[in-house]
């Protein structure tokens, strides 16, 4: 018999008890020893319930497993003879599982320093068009300055690097120039990578000059992309450097070519210019001496931008004798070859007339030829600004004979 029997057997005996004590008649002893008896049979109670609670899987479980034979560890299981179920067993972990080795190569180191290019034998890709034959293309050695006509040079402040393809190691951007005609230079940007055997190949053109602008300027890589900062012109010769105007343009590669992707894609019109026109009338008179000229100058600004100073070449008809001279900044005037006057200058939308009064002594020799006057728009910080029509910003002035 089971163990659970001598605790049933207690629970009748209390159960017993508490009726024979019910049937007794009444008393504070009575009572008492009644209460008494009540709160032991519960605890007991409460005890047996858990013990029952506890003990009954474990004797379920031992009842199924009697009906159940195991089968030993060599023993085949059939379908007449099923394997035991209940939960397949865990495997024990005992470290961190190694990631499996790529098989794939990695991809070659494409950062190539200044003087490696420089000791490379490269091929470019082609120039503009209108660039001289000297430009060459095919096993170039770079120069590194631009001293030498002959060849193209490598630029001492485009080398830059940075993952252009995506495959995980970085290739160079390098700005490259060859002398064009007269002083200016074509120019081009060009990425260079490394093939498996570790030689320095051209990956291709990022962009170059002609292709909607005159001049780069310098470039960066960022996210992948090459920004390429251009000009709209190339300052040489006589061309002042303000005049350029700047835009920064984003190139990726595509898996076969670099292709504009973000910025501007043309210049337009420059916004910072307006349109002057020029007309005069003159007068002769009778003068002791010669005669006196009298010219009248109207400019009228067309716009669309104001002019803030003014500029008048070509004022060399004869000795300044009233009107607007007083007027000129003498300091432009004599920087200037010819006979000038610098004055304030003309909104956009209005007209100002200018006075101008010569002595002319006679009508012989140089004062007998016709001149031409022109107007020039300058800025308050006195640099000169190219017009938007220029075939109407002068008038010209007749023989004096």
């Amino acid at each position: 018999m089971s163990d659970l029997e001598p605790r049933l057997r207690e629970r009748f005996t209390a159960y017993r008890v508490d009726v024979t004590t019910q049937v007794a008649g009444p008393g504070p002893d009575q009572a008492r020893r009644t209460l008494r008896r009540r709160r032991q049979t519960r605890a007991v109670a409460v005890a047996a319930a858990a013990v029952v609670l506890v003990l009954a899987p474990v004797v379920a479980n031992a009842a199924l497993n009697s009906e159940r034979r195991t089968p030993a560890p060599a023993e085949t299981v059939s379908p007449t003879n099923p394997p035991t179920t209940g939960p397949l067993p865990t495997p024990s972990i005992t470290g961190t599982p190694s990631a499996t080795p790529s098989t794939a190569p990695s991809a070659p180191d494409g950062r190539i320093s200044r003087a490696q290019l420089l000791a490379a034998r490269v091929d470019l890709p082609k120039w503009p068009s209108e660039t001289p034959e000297r430009c060459t293309t095919s096993d170039v050695r770079l120069r590194g300055d631009a001293k030498p006509t002959d060849v193209p040079w490598l630029s001492g402040v485009a080398i830059k690097h940075g993952d252009l393809d995506g495959d995980g190691a970085d290739e160079t951007v390098a700005l490259i120039g060859c002398r064009g005609y007269g002083e200016t230079w074509a120019k081009q940007v060009v990425a260079f990578d490394r093939d498996r055997d570790g030689r320095i190949v051209t990956m291709g053109r990022v962009v170059r000059t002609g292709d909607g602008f005159d001049d780069i300027l310098g470039t960066e890589i960022a996210s992948g992309a090459v920004q390429v900062r251009v000009g709209d012109i190339q300052p040489c010769c006589s061309t002042p450097k303000h005049l350029v105007r700047e835009q920064v343009r984003t190139y990726r590669w595509t898996g076969e070519e670099f292709r504009q992707t973000d910025g501007p894609t043309k210049f337009g019109k420059d916004p910072r210019l307006t349109d002057l026109r020029l007309t005069m009338t003159h007068e002769f008179v009778d003068a002791p001496g010669g005669r006196k000229l009298t010219t009248v100058l109207t400019v009228t600004n067309a716009g669309p931008v104001d002019a803030p100073k003014i500029q008048f070449n070509g004022l060399d008809v004869g000795e300044p004798a009233g009107g607007d001279w007083s007027r000129c900044d003498r300091d432009a005037a004599a920087a200037d070859d010819n006979l000038s006057c610098r004055l304030p200058g003309v909104p956009a939308g209005e007209s100002r007339r200018y006075t101008f009064v010569y002595l002319v002594p006679d009508r012989s020799g140089a004062d007998a030829r016709a001149r031409s006057f022109f107007v020039f728009h300058y800025d308050d910080q006195g640099r000169e600004w190219p017009d938007l029509k220029r075939d109407d910003n002068s008038a010209k002035l007749p023989g004096l004979l």
